[in-house]
């Protein structure tokens, strides 16, 4: 008989099970409370409108009880597969410590929420059965086992690190405490005999065009089932092999190759062809398990040699030397239950439209949800998995070291099968913290994860997907020969700026791979006014401060306007202008990184999502606003990049071409005055290979700002242009601000009559739901250009909100 697959997804109920609970929160203890299966306690609690949305105001405070009790959902199974050899209970995710009982009898424990448990429940489940998951609180687990191991390094306060679960629920220096409990991924019956797929490992590669497919099966049988000679059949692009499996094997692998295999490609390098795949295991012709997911056929080679800058870090796709265009990932949402496969969809096509081609998974969250590896393979966006360890000193002793034994062979069987996936990453800077953050005195000889990355993790990724290389850790040099965040050597984090050090200080160093860097700015200003109702916003309010999660965040912010602008006479003013500072941050970086390709082969900027409303690194705000560093993106990460540079003390203009084609084009460089008069003009001709960056020089007559206080430099080419100013913002003349407006529908007119730099419309403080087309904008005297603004009745488009709505740095 064919597996039957029965989800358990409805009929659940939520109990409070044990824990200390504040008095108005007591009635909770003798109240059955409707629960969503995948979920979790607190979306429960807070769709039954037993608890405030932890999201709005300071309410997070108001329920962090939560995270310390107990809590008991249970359901009634009301069919059970029936005339199967075998009954199994799958929970895909439970978040994080729970025992399972079914008719009151005991039949699991878990205490990792990144893994899958299965547990045979033949002859002992039936309709009508009792099945019930006990969620013990995360904290008592982890403070347990912390007293049984003895304390660790952390750079939060919260011991996350102490038991496998999604770190960044504890809170952390962009997101909220609070900790979760559920069944937060699927769970079902499965009906199953004779035999099934356990595991199904595809190894894809291409050699000489040709793309083969070796699969490694698994096989569970029942007892019936030992004696049975088996057949496994896999099929890839109309093309199908089989294997026999004998009697009581367990293991097989069929291997089959595809003649002139349409290549997967990252975007912007290619299309992103793929192949379906399917696994049939059969007894004399019947079938009895399926296996089914899309490939792609791709050659990948990770280039860590050695040359006279230091050690490399370049993904080759296919043979190409590829630049990361990249953004850092974490969960989109606190609850990640809450993220369905539409909402994966807006916010990676939001990234990829960005120019984004590749996404790290950071390693304080989650292995995301298939659908979202499978938007990255439709897509092109490349993705770099973090195993899950973040800023911590992470113990290797049991109870720790089975589970993430058991959780990295799980994750990296479900995932290999993905073509966007390039790299395993060991742990989000933890060799780092060792090296740097004083953790060896007081860790006094005891483990901190060194072997989890350095051994246990690359011998499980060189068994199980050895098409895919392995990295210990970002930052990392590859040894401890080098320092673990030595720009020259592998990829470097890059956290002094913003810190302790202004944005400007990106330009002294080149990087090999930059795989964090960043700037912070609050949420748009709807975002803002949502999540912190009744409130005035101020930058040191009550609700702005308690957004505000970075050791201090707002003197960092407040010290990087002081380095150039003047101060912002009030709220509207400090919003825009530290909106403003992080898209130049970034731009600065990524500018002066990419002019310097291919020394340095890419640049992931830290942080693309939010998962919920904050002041935070992030180009897209918690509510999936864009902030102005979302569409500086959208410049910085395009194919083609003009900029004005720095060589020996000059300024130059990076031509970079990052297309598959020459670009030939001609650059116009002037140096002008505030008013626009034109002081001196270099025309410069250039043809820029594909995948190649040219640097072009300027006559001193125009590379030199005289007037430093009134004087620019402007780079044109086609419709792309920087802009250099000779001073600081905060020192320069810039005239007031003259802008006619006009609109035609949701077509906005912007006409300068002066110069106007970092012009920005704040589209959603006409309608929440608006949104405009463009970021920052810079005219020249008697330029125009045009923002169309979506989400909004053309009727409401009043005028005078329109021009409150309009700034720029200008008086």
């Amino acid at each position: 008989m064919t597996k039957q697959l029965m989800p358990l997804t409805s009929g659940w109920t939520l109990w409070l099970a044990g824990g200390s609970v504040p008095d108005d929160a007591a009635y909770l203890r003798e109240l059955i409370v409707p629960a969503e299966v995948p979920g979790c306690c607190h979306q429960d609690l807070l769709a039954a409108g037993h608890i405030p949305d932890p999201y709005v105001g300071r309410n997070e405070l108001d329920v962090a009880w939560i995270g310390r009790a107990d809590w008991r959902y249970d359901t009634t199974v009301t069919a059970v597969p029936t005339g199967y050899e075998r009954v199994d209970l799958v929970f895909d995710g439970l978040d994080t410590v729970a025992t399972v009982t079914l008719d009151g009898a005991e039949i699991g424990r878990t205490r990792n929420m990144h893994r899958s448990y299965r547990f045979d429940v033949t002859r002992r489940v039936a309709a009508g059965s009792h099945l019930s998951v006990l969620f013990t609180s995360a904290y008592t687990e982890a403070e347990a086992v912390k007293a049984q191991l003895g304390e660790r390094p952390n750079a939060y306060p919260e011991p996350f690190n102490f038991l496998r679960k999604m770190a960044c629920s504890f809170g952390w220096d962009w997101g909220p405490t609070l900790v979760t409990a559920g069944i937060w991924r699927p769970v079902r019956l499965e009906g199953w005999s004779t035999a099934r797929l356990a595991n199904v490992r595809p190894l894809v590669t291409v050699v000489d065009g040709t793309g083969r497919v070796e699969v490694h099966l698994d096989v569970e049988r029942t007892a019936a089932g030992e004696d049975r000679n088996l057949r496994a059949t896999l099929e890839v692009g109309g093309r199908t092999a089989e294997v026999e499996i004998p009697a009581g094997a367990r293991t097989a692998v069929v291997e089959l190759e595809v003649p002139d295999a349409a290549l997967w490609w990252p975007r912007g390098y290619g299309d992103q062809n793929l192949y379906e795949c399917r696994v049939t295991l059969t007894d004399a012709g019947t079938e009895l398990d399926t296996w089914h997911r899309r490939i792609g056929f791709r050659s990948l080679d990770l280039d860590q040699s050695t040359d006279e800058h230091g050690t490399a870090f370049v993904f080759k796709v296919n043979g190409v030397a590829t630049f990361a265009r990249g953004v850092n990932w974490v969960p989109d949402d606190v609850f990640p239950s809450r993220v369905d496969a539409e909402r994966y969809r807006h916010r990676l096509t939001q990234a990829a439209d960005a120019g984004v081609n590749l996404v790290r998974v950071w390693g304080g969250g989650i292995y995301e949800d298939d659908a979202f590896y499978d938007l990255c393979d439709e897509l092109g966006l490349m993705v770099w998995q973090d195993f899950l360890f973040a800023c911590a000193a992470y113990p290797e002793e049991e109870p720790l070291a089975s589970e993430v034994e058991a959780e990295a062979r799980d994750n990296v069987v479900r995932l290999m099968p993905h073509p966007s996936l390039v790299l395993w990453n060991g742990n989000n800077e933890n060799l780092w913290g060792f090296r740097d953050w004083d953790w060896e005195e007081p860790l006094a000889g005891r483990t901190w994860g060194e072997g989890y990355y350095l051994d246990l993790l690359p011998r499980l990724v060189a068994v199980l997907d050895p098409t895919r290389p392995y990295c210990a850790g970002s930052p990392w040099s590859g040894s401890w020969d080098h320092h673990p965040n030595d720009p020259a050597h592998g990829p470097s984090h890059f956290w002094e700026v913003w810190n302790r050090r202004d944005y400007l200080d990106y330009l002294n160093d080149v990087p090999r791979f930059a795989a964090e860097f960043g700037w912070q700015a609050p949420a748009a200003y709807a975002t803002l006014e949502a999540a912190l109702p009744g409130e005035e916003l101020i930058a040191d309010s009550p609700g702005m401060l308690h957004r505000q999660r970075a050791e201090d965040g707002l003197g960092k912010l407040d010290r990087g306007l002081a380095d150039h602008f003047l101060p912002p006479e009030d709220f509207d003013r400090w919003h825009y202008l530290t909106q403003v500072n992080q898209a130049r941050a970034v731009a600065t970086a990524v500018a002066h990184w990419r002019s310097h390709w291919p020394v340095c082969s890419g640049t992931i900027v830290w942080q693309l999502n939010d998962c919920w409303p904050v002041t935070s690194w992030a180009a897209i705000d918690g509510a999936a606003r864009p902030k102005p560093l979302y569409y500086e993106l959208r410049r910085l990460y395009a194919d083609r990049l003009l900029t004005l540079q720095t060589r020996d003390g000059h300024h130059v203009v990076a031509v970079d071409n990052q297309s598959d084609q020459e670009w030939k084009d001609v650059a116009s460089v002037r140096r002008m005055q505030v008013d626009g008069a034109v002081l001196a003009e270099d025309t410069l001709a250039f043809a820029v290979p594909a995948y190649s960056v040219a640097v072009l020089p300027l006559s001193d007559d125009v590379r030199t700002l005289k007037d430093t206080e009134r004087e620019l430099l402007v780079a044109d080419a086609g419709e792309l242009r920087d802009v250099v100013l000779g001073t600081e913002d905060r020192d320069f003349r810039y005239p007031p601000a003259d802008l006619l407006l006009t609109t035609n529908g949701l077509v906005v007119t912007i006409t300068a009559q002066t110069f106007v730099r970092d012009l920005l419309v704040q589209a959603d403080r006409l309608g929440p739901q608006a949104q405009a087309d463009r970021g920052l904008i810079t005219l020249l005297p008697g330029e125009s250009c045009e923002v169309v603004i979506s989400g909004l009745d053309p009727a409401a488009l009043d005028p005078a909100l329109l021009r409150a709505a309009v700034f720029c740095i200008n008086p």
